[in-house]
Parts: structure tokens; C-alpha cells; sequence
């Protein structure tokens, strides 16, 4: 049987002594602590329900048989997926017992020497050409309010920023420091978005001019981030959407013909992305 909260939270009430319905019951576990004579069936009328026959014996069947050492610790283990590998060998044996991501957080890069926070100690961000910095406990890192926060959608150009200069300057404020966030990995989105909504700081997002992109950036950013979140378009990107890839458009409008626009500023974009029935791969801006 799977271990899950509510079988736990079941196993707690009868190692209490305290007696519940048969039908509440059912599985594989407790067919067999009734044949091992650990669970007793007793007999209301109609009803049938079960109790341990003792509730010492019960959780040393429960710690032999299945490695629950701890009913209690393991519930709380199963209510904190965030629970340490270390404290879940403590409790199951186990350091899988709870699965999660051991790497949480999101990658961050600059051609800026950006001024952060992480744990109340200074950290300043400037990558070396060719590196990040991953962010593990985002939860504690914190940057100025006016620094820019631009999401860039694609591999090739978060790793190229510096060479993508000429457009941030062009698209936006003079002056205005840039912390550059990846989305991918995918997994590691939640975190991010957690982190921006936890902070005042604008958000851009930097993604391809196709209708994949405007998806995205309406579903995974601007749903969560409103109007403090913007979608890049630069000043040429009808002449780029002109020139670029009728072959994305096509494989793309089966799944976003009926897309509508929440953000009425991208409207002008998606409306040229169907008039030429094309779209631009981001990967065109880096010189």
C-alpha cells in the first residue's frame, strides 16, 4: 500500500485504542494485521468495525513490517514535504520517504555587478562570462526595489545576455539596473514565481515573438504578476516577425488560434504575428 497521510492518520487512531469502521479499512495491510490477530473485528449489529488488540503491539508490527518506526514523526514528515533527507533516515530509515526536488531555487545572471541579499549577507552578482549563480534559497535573497527582473525564456540567450545589451538599452529605461532570471530548468518555475511575488520589483519578460510566447508569458507570469509584469517588444519586431518562421506559426496555431489577449499591450504583436502568419525565434537578437 501506498504510505500516505490519511493511512497514517487511520493508524494513529488505532494505535489510540480507538475503533473504526471496516470500511474504512480496506487494503492489503489491514487484511493481513487482522489474520496476524493485530487488529480485532468487533460486531455492532449491522456494523463492523476494528481496533487494535494491543496498541503497544501494534506499533512494534508497524515498525517490523513496514518501517514505520514513528506514527506520529511520520505523519509530520508526510504534512513538511520540505522535511531534510537527514531527518527522514531519522524517522523511516529512508532518505526518499518524502519525495522532493533537492535542488529548489532558480539560476540568476548580469552583465551589471547587481547588489543582493541572501540570508542578511551581501552578494553581489556578476557572473563570469561562461557561468550563473544558482539561487537555492530564494526565499531569503532579496535585490533593490528598482532593479528589473527580466525572465529570458530561452538557453542560448540567458547564457548571452551581455551580447543582447543593445536591445535592453533600446527597449528599456536609460540607466536602469537588469538581473537577468532563467525559466528553465521547468521545474524550477514555481520557485521562481514565488520568489517575484514576494518582492515589489518590475518583472520583463524576454521571450520568442511567436504565439508560444505570448502563452506563456500570459499564463505562467503575467496571470500571477498583473500589470507589474511586461512582455519585451522592441521597436522593430514587425520587421523581424515579417522575416522570421512561417514553420513555428503553423505547428503553433492548431494549440493558440483562439488565444485571446489578457494584456491589452501585446495586443499590437499577437495581431502582427497573425498577419504575416509568422514568428521570431529570440535567439535572432543575439549578436
Amino acid at each position: 500500500m501506498k504510505i500516505t497521510t490519511s493511512l497514517i492518520q487511520r493508524l494513529i487512531l488505532l494505535a489510540e485504542g480507538k475503533a473504526l469502521p471496516t470500511s474504512s479499512l480496506r487494503g492489503e495491510w489491514f487484511r493481513q494485521m487482522q489474520t496476524d490477530g493485530i487488529l480485532l473485528t468487533n460486531i455492532h449489529g449491522s456494523h463492523q468495525s476494528l481496533r487494535a488488540a494491543d496498541t503497544s503491539a501494534l506499533r512494534h508490527y508497524l515498525a517490523s513490517h513496514y518501517d514505520i518506526r514513528n506514527l506520529e514523526a511520520t505523519l509530520h514528515l508526510l504534512q513538511h514535504p520540505l522535511a531534510d533527507r537527514a531527518l527522514q533516515v531519522q524517522v523511516t530509515g529512508n532518505s526518499k520517504f518524502v519525495r522532493h526536488r533537492t535542488f529548489r531555487g532558480f539560476l540568476v545572471n548580469s552583465y551589471q555587478s547587481i547588489a543582493a541579499t541572501l540570508n542578511g549577507t551581501p552578494l553581489t552578482i556578476l557572473p563570469t562570462d561562461g557561468s550563473f549563480v544558482f539561487i537555492a534559497d530564494s526565499q531569503n535573497f532579496s535585490i533593490p526595489p528598482d532593479v528589473m527582473i527580466v525572465g529570458v525564456e530561452n538557453a542560448e540567450n540567458f547564457r548571452y545576455v551581455k551580447r543582447q545589451r543593445y536591445l535592453f538599452e533600446s527597449c528599456l529605461p536609460q540607466g536602469c539596473q537588469l538581473l537577468f532570471v532563467s525559466r528553465y530548468p521547468q521545474q524550477q518555475h514555481a520557485d521562481l514565481i514565488n520568489w517575484l511575488l514576494s518582492i515589489p520589483n518590475q518583472y520583463i519578460h524576454f521571450g520568442d515573438l511567436d504565439l508560444a510566447g505570448i502563452a506563456i508569458f500570459q499564463h505562467e507570469f503575467y496571470e500571477h504578476l498583473g500589470m507589474r509584469s511586461t512582455f519585451l517588444i522592441p521597436e522593430d519586431y514587425e520587421e523581424r516577425i515579417r522575416e522570421g518562421n512561417r514553420e513555428r506559426y503553423d505547428a503553433q496555431l492548431p494549440q493558440y488560434a483562439k488565444m485571446s489577449v489578457t494584456d491589452s499591450r501585446i495586443s499590437s504583436l499577437l495581431t502582427c504575428i497573425h498577419h504575416y502568419h509568422r514568428g521570431y525565434d529570440q535567439e535572432g537578437f543575439i549578436l
